[in-house]
């Protein structure tokens, strides 16, 4: 059997297996390898099974949760990103230690979002070849560099996520928008490897039938949103350019904002509550639900309903139900949510930034606008409720089913994933010299980062 045919134990290592893009990327392709005949197994730090996605609960995957309880995801709602290192070394030391990994005998292991990790990977498993897949530079994620405390705060762990993905054997991004961002942050980076385009994919067989309604919701025109409840998904926008329609405009139409939503997360909790005081604000009646059953008998005369955490079977309803998905974020790295309304043949408002460019074509599959012109979006909205006869809303909605078919098929990320696997055993690597001083710089760090950390949950 050839080397490209041969099926494969492949590790991925992702740091929580919740709700949300990176997450359904991680499992989609998990279940895409699982498809083409390899074995595939999860490792994460977290996962719980009342918040993820079906096929990392029912079985369909291996999920094995490891390292979950010496370091907490946070301190007092600070210091992330030491955590997060922190919790996937003890990720990769636990299975280390009980030779858990070993006895898999992976070919391969994926790892993204976190790559500091990865010198130890491959100091443990010197045979093992490693893709990263980077959804998007941490370093430019991290949010609030404006003080000089904050940005000396970052030195360290900017200059780890840089060094470590070198210690990769082929690194993958989500879209042509993040190789440009990742060439321009990490330029020495992008000389030495050669930046890989895989996109997410979406699901491409029919969930439920074409025509489907949400019950009890027939006599709406739904605009629908699909976030995780963070501030910087701008859901705020969709709000703004609803209220814009008027009360008339508004008439017989509710915003529906749906997406992931942790009570132990503080930013989706106070993000929640701004975007509700924000629509109460613009004289907007709003309810917000967790469950099927409540979300099904709300008052008529809501006028923004906010679903915390959807489970799939009523997100499907929602996407086929909805007259226009309204995607919000500015600069999103890829957004799969897009994709799946397109799939459903809802047509889709987006940022003109970013992803998006890259997914939808403006005027055939949906329309690209400005996100900081409300105004804008308002006139879409009304297009799509008021204007359009339903025979040219379905024709939006044909052309984006088929290009999502042709273009974002999980068949097709799965054949990509394998080959840059396949790919990876001629790849030249670091010398176990160069890995072996990193490493103990990283230890040095993390045992000091350690102390600190001790320190700290002694005096909180």
């Amino acid at each position: 059997m050839s080397q490209s045919t041969k099926k494969k134990t492949i590790a991925f290592f992702h740091p929580d297996l919740g709700i949300g893009g990176a997450e359904r990327l991680i499992v989609d392709a998990a279940v895409g390898l699982q498809n083409r005949g390899h074995r595939v197994v999860i490792f994460t730090s977290h996962c719980d099974p009342q918040h993820c996605f079906d096929e990392a609960r029912d079985g369909t995957l291996d999920v094995r949760v490891r390292g979950n309880w010496l370091v907490p995801p946070s301190i007092l709602s600070r210091f992330s990103i030491i955590c997060a290192i922190l919790r996937q070394l003890h990720l990769i030391i636990s299975i280390y230690v009980t030779s858990e990994l070993t006895q898999l005998k992976p070919e391969a292991f994926i790892v993204d979002q976190l790559s500091a990790g990865l010198p130890f990977l491959r100091v443990l498993y010197p045979e093992t070849r490693i893709l990263f897949y980077c959804h998007f530079p941490d370093l430019l994620l991290a949010q609030g560099r404006a003080s000089w405390l904050k940005r000396a705060y970052r030195i360290p762990f900017d200059a780890i996520e840089q060094w470590s993905m070198s210690f990769a054997d082929s690194i993958a991004v989500n879209s042509g928008f993040t190789k440009g961002i990742v060439g321009r942050v990490w330029p020495e980076l992008a000389k030495t490897r050669d930046l890989q385009i895989v996109y997410p994919c979406v699901d491409v067989r029919e969930k439920i039938l074409e025509g489907d309604k949400v019950p009890a919701w027939n006599n709406k025109k739904i605009l629908l949103s699909i976030n995780r409840f963070e501030k910087k998904k701008d859901v705020g926008l969709a709000i703004r350019a609803y209220a814009g329609l008027g009360a008339q405009g508004r008439a017989g139409v509710r915003l529906v904002l749906a997406g992931g939503y942790d009570s132990r997360v503080q930013e989706n909790v106070l993000y929640h509550q701004e975007l509700v005081d924000l629509a109460e604000s613009l004289k907007l009646k709003t309810a917000t639900t967790k469950t099927i059953v409540t979300a099904l008998n709300v008052p008529d005369d809501v006028d923004v309903l906010f679903l915390l955490s959807v489970p799939s079977t009523l997100k499907d309803m929602l996407l086929h139900s909805a007259r226009l998905l309204v995607y919000t974020p500015s600069n999103e790295h890829f957004g799969i949510v897009p994709l799946e309304a397109m799939l459903a043949g809802t047509p889709v408002l987006v940022a003109n930034t970013g992803g998006p460019l890259e997914t939808v074509v403006d005027g055939e599959t949906g329309w690209l606008r400005n996100p900081d012109d409300a105004e804008k979006w308002t006139e879409v909205m009304n297009k799509v409720l008021h204007q359009m006869s339903e025979k040219d809303v379905k024709s939006i909605g044909k052309a984006g089913v088929e290009r999502v078919k042709v273009e974002f098929s999980g068949v097709k990320m799965a054949e990509r994933l394998e080959r840059l696997i396949n790919g990876m055993a001629e790849a030249k690597r670091k010398s176990l010299l160069e890995i072996y001083q990193f490493s103990i710089v990283i230890v040095i760090t993390v045992v000091i980062l350690g102390v600190v950390l001790s320190w700290f949950r002694k005096t909180a």
